[in-house]
């Protein structure tokens, strides 16, 4: 069953050994759906902000249907400031998985389209490149340092990180 979303202020916690196991169990709900587990919580020893970050990847003119799939689960919509737009949606979820609550970010993407490629490529250098990772964790603890840590402000700045490795 997927509960309400609980906002809070952006944080950098410790990896948490039980994230991927958590995802699993969560992206077994999501059914037929191609899923992939990417962000903080899919990259051991990578601190970060405790959400499950889950990508729906869908084939063309698959979007309704995904989008649909992912709101029957009762998923809702990201709120607040900036949400992503109907045409690129994420969703907004909980989960309780061996008595512990896990927030869930599900972002519904065509399989082609570039930030799907982008955003697993992140992953997987994270997970292959210890200096990398640790170069991540510590922009994302010195964001904090510094006073950021409005979720939307948080994530647009480490996102700078992620333009500068890329280029």
């Amino acid at each position: 069953m997927i509960l309400p979303y609980v906002h809070g202020p952006a944080e950098c916690l410790e990896w948490d050994p039980l994230a991927p196991e958590a995802a699993s169990f969560a992206i077994g709900m999501l059914g037929s759906l191609r899923v992939e587990h990417f962000g903080s919580s899919a990259v051991p020893g990578c601190a970060g902000k405790g959400v499950l970050d889950l990508l729906v990847l869908y084939p063309a003119g698959g979007l309704e249907q995904a989008r649909a799939s992912v709101d029957r689960l009762g998923f809702q919509r990201q709120g607040g400031r900036d949400p992503w737009p109907e045409d690129r949606p994420m969703r907004v979820g909980a989960i309780e998985y061996a008595g512990r609550l896990f927030r869930i970010h599900v972002h519904v993407l065509a399989e082609t389209a570039p930030e799907a490629g982008e955003l697993i490529a992140f992953r997987d250098r994270l997970r292959t490149d210890p200096g990398f990772l640790s170069l991540y964790v510590s922009r994302k603890r010195e964001i904090l340092t510094s006073g950021i840590n409005e979720p939307i402000e948080y994530s647009h700045a480490k996102s700078t990180f992620w333009c500068e490795s890329s280029g």
